[in-house]
């Protein structure tokens, strides 16, 4: 077991790095849909369309950053450059995805929405697969990665509460009843933020631990690699289907309360009840060191699925009480699952280099793949399932559409956890260890 290489100001960096990508994501997930249908103007299908290429460029996106970051020779190592890189462009499509040109026909608004939105998705990848990519670099110590793992997304998780729940009330300060400035405005804040800090990532964090020998092996190499990572291949699967259920769940939040409990005001109420996750994420250092990182995992999966029991149960009998305990349970399960992404995905990295290829760049794309894979389908899913049900927005919905809403909030998750569950049980954690020791 290696000592501990990185100084207090190194693990803060490094975990602010995934709050700056937060602000920018989180506003993606969760509201962008909204904004499209109910503020920019376009239907739910076109909506769908949009989504659907968006998340299929961003699959391709993923591997091709991984690749790039594999092939990155610079004075300060594969990962950390793209910090600097590519914080700027980022930050500025995200400003110009929330943009309402009004000076347009619908058709320009249409490709207005389609190049900012892909552009920003290309960025996002570019800062934020690093953050994955970079840490089983930054030390050696099985013990370490999991406390920078965990500091990761405590902060990330922070952030995410603090979007879920100030970005309303930020568009009503800011629009003063005109939800477009109201937008513009709140995610120019946001952005201003997340570049200052990810460049603070870039000035703090360092790469330490690489294996020049096989550090840049060709691709054919790394391929056989990965078809033999079997531990890869499984928290693929399994942060695919979180952000499935993540992005169908998230995006049909806003819905459920305006159009069923007819309060849009409760979204940031019920948004407040997932700061239960960093429950679950602190408690992640003290329990993977007993029960070891899988155990964990299903702990967490197991929890969150009781806790979407609960929500079903009071999405159809409308009971705010017992819907709030139902978040608050699932999202202490939430935490426990989003937490050990990173870190499980750096095991499989050192798992990798077990078998003489070094590739965090490519191995580290799964956790970008599966976000934008995800939260592509997710996106179809919730937008096609409303077309479908006749939705019309800002107007009293049919039986129809109260129903696709509430499948889309409660039933469909609870069965992607179960799916989820049963998948992690192959994933062979005394191997990984035995192999990286």
């Amino acid at each position: 077991m290696g000592k501990w290489k990185t100084s207090l100001t190194e693990r803060i960096s490094y975990g602010l790095s995934d709050a700056a990508d937060n602000l920018v994501f989180q506003m993606m997930t969760t509201y962008l849909l909204f904004f499209y249908t109910d503020v920019f103007g376009l239907t739910a299908s076109e909506v769908a369309i949009l989504f659907v290429v968006a998340r299929t460029a961003d699959v391709f996106e993923s591997f091709i950053i991984g690749v790039m970051i594999d092939n990155t020779h610079s004075k300060w190592g594969k990962s950390r450059p793209f910090f600097l890189w590519y914080s700027f462009p980022y930050v500025i499509f995200a400003v110009l995805t929330f943009v309402t040109p009004n000076f347009l026909p619908h058709s320009g608004k249409l490709i207005w929405a389609y190049v900012t939105y892909l552009g920003l998705g290309f960025f996002y990848t570019a800062v934020n697969l690093p953050i994955t990519s970079i840490l089983p670099t930054m030390t050696n110590n099985e013990q370490e990665t999991t406390l920078l793992g965990v500091i990761r997304q405590f902060f990330g998780s922070s952030v995410q509460i603090i979007v879920a729940v100030f970005t309303i009330p930020l568009v009503e300060l800011f629009g003063k009843g005109d939800q477009q400035k109201g937008f513009l405005g709140t995610i120019m804040l946001f952005g201003l933020i997340s570049l200052i800090l990810i460049l603070n990532t870039f000035f703090h964090v360092r790469e330490r631990f690489t294996n020049k020998e096989i550090n840049h092996q060709p691709f054919a190499e790394v391929w056989r690699m990965l078809r033999k990572n079997k531990p890869w291949i499984i928290i693929s699967i399994v942060i695919f289907l979180y952000w499935l259920t993540t992005a169908i769940k998230n995006q049909t939040t806003i819905y459920y309360f305006k159009y069923v409990m007819h309060d849009e005001n409760l979204v940031s109420l019920a948004n407040s009840f997932t700061l239960t996750a960093l429950i679950g994420v602190v408690a992640i250092y003290f329990v993977s060191a007993k029960l070891g990182k899988k155990r964990t995992m299903l702990l967490g999966i197991a929890t969150a699925f009781v806790g979407q029991i609960v929500i079903t149960f009071a999405t159809y009998m409308k009971n705010l009480p017992i819907l709030f305990s139902g978040i608050f349970i699932n999202c202490i399960g939430g935490g426990f699952i989003i937490g050990l992404v990173s870190i499980m995905i750096a095991d499989t990295i050192r798992y990798g280099t077990s078998m003489g290829i070094q590739a965090e760049g490519v191995l580290a794309s799964t956790d970008d793949f599966g976000v934008n894979l995800g939260l592509g389908l997710g996106g179809l899913i919730t937008a096609e399932s409303l077309q479908i049900s006749g939705y019309v927005s800002n107007r009293t919905q049919t039986a129809q559409t109260i129903s696709a809403i509430n499948l889309n909030y409660a039933l469909i998750p609870l069965a992607l956890y179960l799916i989820m569950f049963l998948i992690l049980l192959g994933y062979n954690e005394n191997k990984i260890n035995a192999a990286i020791k």
